[in-house]
């Protein structure tokens, strides 16, 4: 019978082990009692938090220099907290939101958010006039992206920041076509920031996933009057307010997380949040390409004769490239538009005539895609709204991946021979 034993571990693992394991044991009630209560720190159930999570919070407020971080299911879940959480109780909740933004964006606010009484007012993120005009009492929420999808518009952030703050409201920024290694909304008057990790951050197209990062500036207790759901004591906090519970700086991701996404439950799973934090690991390698391809294939696609525009913010008049140059950017990123030449019907030839590039609902993968979203990410628009979105019938969005740059030049090229034939350019190596 062998007596040997284990040899020792001569070092620990620089990937942090997946903790598969939905609920936590306690050595004593007392304990379990402490941390069920919210008087103690730890795990309780994986739909609150496990510590592969709890590591991607921690990376994406560090990314952020913000105060604290919940995760999600999806990037549209982390918008549903973030919004479910401003508005509360209110009987008179309103938001203003950018006219330029996601499509599912919209249809959760004017469809299903609706449903709860939330009422919205859109507002060009470029024209800080139409956000000031949009105020009104019940204004609590103003919500816009940092560079917006699909057109790529940057936003007079600090200008309507202010506009926000001045009215009681809380600055919410999508952050997810920027990513924190291009641009920190919190710099520039965020309050809360929100990012689709399924998109850059995880990098690769496979997992699903949201985050929200309060900045720091948010504090209720300015106006205890105006936010009562998390100032005032309530049972569910044990008599406590989220306010004493969490701090006046983290009442409100303490409400979100402990109150909605434990209700609702689009918690984030203990592999997803292991494959995020090691696309992140990688973020700013790919970015740094992909934006910088993206630019390139934009000032290409501008001068072809099948392209009406390019939308980008280096080929979209002086103030957007004012604001990339000296507005807190360090690029564009990898998400670029075109509105192309001829009918419908040619539009939609050239999209099937594509090789490499790939059609689908999706940014941030290592593979180049492309969109057509009149008919896909913003198809349930209204007229109205499809009108302000600034998209067309003939509007294409490419995301950028990692292919040769002259691979994908020549992709481009051949379709859109369907309009207009041209030579494709030689790309340097």
């Amino acid at each position: 019978m062998s007596t040997s034993t284990a040899p020792a571990p001569l070092g620990t693992p620089i990937v942090q082990p997946i903790h598969h394991s939905a609920a936590y044991a306690f050595e004593t009630l007392a304990d379990a009692r402490a941390v069920f209560a919210q008087r103690a720190g730890g795990f309780t159930y994986a739909r609150t938090g496990n510590p592969n999570v709890a590591a991607l919070e921690a990376e994406i407020t560090r990314l952020e220099h913000g105060e604290c971080a919940v995760a999600t299911a999806s990037g549209q879940a982390a918008v549903t907290l973030a919004l479910l959480s401003l508005t509360g109780p209110a009987k008179d909740a309103h938001a203003v939101v950018s006219s330029r933004i996601y499509g599912g964006t919209v249809d959760l606010l004017t469809d299903t958010l609706a449903d709860t009484g939330l009422e919205v007012t859109f507002a060009d993120p470029r024209n800080p006039d139409e956000w000031e005009a949009a105020v009104r009492e019940g204004t609590r929420v103003f919500l816009l992206e940092s560079i917006a999808n699909p057109l790529t518009e940057l936003p007079e952030l600090e200008a309507i920041a202010e506009i926000g703050h001045r009215h009681g409201a809380v600055v919410v920024v999508d952050n997810t076509v920027a990513t924190p290694h291009l641009y920190t909304p919190g710099a520039h008057g965020a309050d809360l920031v929100i990012h689709s990790a399924t998109k850059y951050l995880a990098g690769h197209g496979g997992p699903l996933g949201g985050l929200l990062v309060d900045t720091g500036r948010f504090d209720p207790t300015r106006d205890p009057e105006r936010w009562p759901w998390l100032t005032r004591r309530q049972h569910r906090w044990g008599g406590r307010s989220p306010r004493e519970v969490y701090g006046p700086k983290r009442a409100l991701l303490g409400v979100a997380r402990c109150k909605y996404l434990n209700d609702l439950g689009p918690c984030m799973g203990a592999t997803t949040a292991h494959e995020i934090l090691q696309g992140i690991s990688t973020l700013g390698v790919r970015v740094e390409r992909q934006t910088a391809t993206a630019q390139r294939l934009a000032s290409t696609l501008s001068q072809h004769p099948a392209v009406a525009r390019v939308h980008h913010p280096r080929f979209t008049g002086a103030r957007q490239a004012a604001l990339l140059e000296a507005g807190g950017y360090r690029g564009a990123g990898a998400v670029f538009s075109v509105d192309l030449r001829g009918a419908p019907e040619q539009v939609e030839q050239v999209v099937d005539a594509l090789r490499l590039i790939k059609l689908a609902a999706n940014i941030g993968d290592v593979r180049t895609l492309v969109a057509h979203p009149a008919s896909m990410t913003h198809c349930r628009l209204t007229p109205e709204q499809f009108e302000a979105s600034g998209i067309t019938e003939n509007t294409l969005r490419f995301t950028v991946g990692l292919e040769d740059e002259a691979d994908l030049t020549a992709d481009l090229f051949q379709a859109l021979s369907v309009i207009a034939p041209a030579r494709s350019p030689q790309v340097p190596a």
